[in-house]
């Protein structure tokens, strides 16, 4: 069972041991003896990804997230307004706007009909827009949360909330924890993967989205390239045999070892199991990306050969391959749907480019069975206002929206989740939630839960602190759980 990892740096003690008189150094290696056999490291200088024991069975053993940045707009794919289109260009009802704090919304705001048509899909009923005519055949297979809120209401907080839990940069991401505590059942792929896609546009918050923070680095996020070499620098240098590389490792692991063996700093073991990772990766990651075996049906399920569907395509067929091979989280970047002006054309052009694949990824898991214990989760930051900001010069049709941090929707599929269900209900303009609102913190509670795991026990602790991915809060919400 685990109930927390304390992270123990030695220098610390060595500094203590050669500064303190021999009395106080004696009561000390007493009291250090204790706490070291009370709270061993669970860092082994051999594997720190080998499998680990959750608290309770899972409903899911792996993760793909599939990560929209910017804000994917909610009433514009999935929850749809009829009021919006009665009181089109009017100024926001002052009922709505009471005692809202928020900087980016203005006195000029008027209301914002949809130009979408929606259509329910299933035995579900679910609701999606024209613009995921694809995703709406799996409507199913979907839990569809119209009630999640955050914090913040800017991009770069918003998605570290979103991914760690916290908007600090030295906390861990949500896959880091993930593999933290579970480990990986991959032996020639890191148990955390990020695939970034090439719509232009870069993530606001990059890499600090896929952080390690305060846990050691085998727990990073690793970004791969669906296509040349999966990670630059991977393969060797002209004149480097296999064999001489070999006996580079061998000696660099023997130094890290012993230097492991003085200290105890688990750093030193990441560091071990990061070179014999890639030495085991330079066969692996190649063969991963070789898609000769994949059936051409597979392949046009997920737009391989079609140009706008290719990347984000290739991607999501790397993430279902990925899983087959036990990487235990995969996150799907696509950015951005930051849509403040041009809503209509830029939805599109991002679901043109997603709206296939993701639909594939479903279907794919489940008809080879590993849909089951799979969690698959489809979401941004934050979503978008039901109004727009009259702009200087601005023509019609141009129009766009504005951060919406008090309601927003997402998606979860497989991994034990309630199937064919909606959560929550926003009012008439989609602005706050009036059933089921759903923080942030209790998604990732919930999402831990599928896992395995109390989220008020996994815990490191570090600099004297417990920390956690939902903070001091978090509630598992039951509703969601098949």
């Amino acid at each position: 069972m685990i109930e927390y990892h304390e992270i123990q740096y030695q220098q610390r003690r060595h500094f203590l041991k050669s500064t303190a008189c021999s009395l106080g150094s004696i009561a000390l290696s007493q009291l250090l003896a204790k706490e070291s056999a009370a709270s061993q490291p669970a860092f082994k200088a051999d594997n720190p990804l080998a499998v680990k024991t959750p608290h309770f069975a899972p409903r899911a053993k792996n993760v793909i997230f599939i990560f929209m940045s910017g804000g994917p707009s909610q009433m514009d794919l999935f929850d749809p307004k009829p009021q919006l289109q009665k009181l089109h260009g009017q100024p926001v009802p002052e009922s709505f706007l009471k005692g809202i704090n928020d900087s980016l919304i203005k006195s000029t705001a008027q209301v914002m009909a949809s130009p979408r048509t929606f259509q329910k899909y299933g035995a579900s009923g679910l609701e999606f827009s024209d613009n995921l005519p694809h995703l709406g055949t799996c409507a199913d297979d979907f839990c569809m949360i119209r009630t999640v809120h955050t914090d913040v209401s800017n991009h770069h907080p918003a998605q570290m909330l979103m991914n760690s839990g916290s908007t600090m940069f030295d906390r861990p991401s949500m896959g880091s924890w993930v593999t933290y505590g579970l480990g990986s059942e991959s032996e020639n792929l890191p148990g955390y993967v990020v695939l970034l896609s090439n719509s232009g546009k870069g993530v606001d918050g990059g890499s600090s989205l896929w952080s390690n923070g305060i846990l050691p680095s085998t727990y990073r996020g690793v970004t791969f390239r669906s296509r040349g070499e999966a990670i630059l620098y991977l393969s060797n240098p002209n004149g480097i045999s296999p064999a001489i590389q070999q006996d580079r490792l061998n000696a660099i692991r023997d130094l890290n070892t012993m230097r492991f063996d003085q200290i105890g700093d688990p750093e030193i073991a990441s560091r071990i199991a990061s070179y014999e990772l890639a030495f085991r990766m330079q066969v692996s990651a190649p063969e991963l990306l070789d898609f000769k075996d994949e059936s051409k049906a597979t392949l046009d399920m997920y737009g391989i050969e079609n140009e706008t569907t290719n990347w984000f395509g290739s991607n999501a067929l790397l993430a279902r391959r990925m899983i087959e091979r036990g990487v235990r989280f995969v996150q799907l970047y696509h950015s951005t749907w930051d849509d403040h002006s041009n809503l209509n054309k830029n939805l599109k052009t991002n679901c043109d480019m997603t709206d296939q694949p993701c639909a594939a990824l479903i279907k794919d898991l489940k008809q080879r069975g590993l849909l089951d214990d799979t969690l698959v989760i489809w979401g941004g930051e934050f979503g978008r206002t039901p109004m727009t900001e009259v702009r200087r010069g601005s023509s019609p049709g141009r129009e766009g929206r504005d951060h919406h941090p008090f309601s927003f929707t997402m998606l979860m599929a497989g991994g034990g989740v309630k199937a064919g269900t909606v959560i929550g209900k926003t009012d008439e303009l989609g602005f706050h939630p009036v059933e089921d609102e759903v923080h942030i913190h209790n998604l990732h509670a919930t999402i831990l839960h599928l896992l395995g795991f109390d989220h008020t026990r996994l815990v490191v602790k570090h600099k004297g602190l417990d920390y956690r991915l939902t903070g001091v809060e978090g509630k598992v919400l039951e509703n969601l759980i098949a």
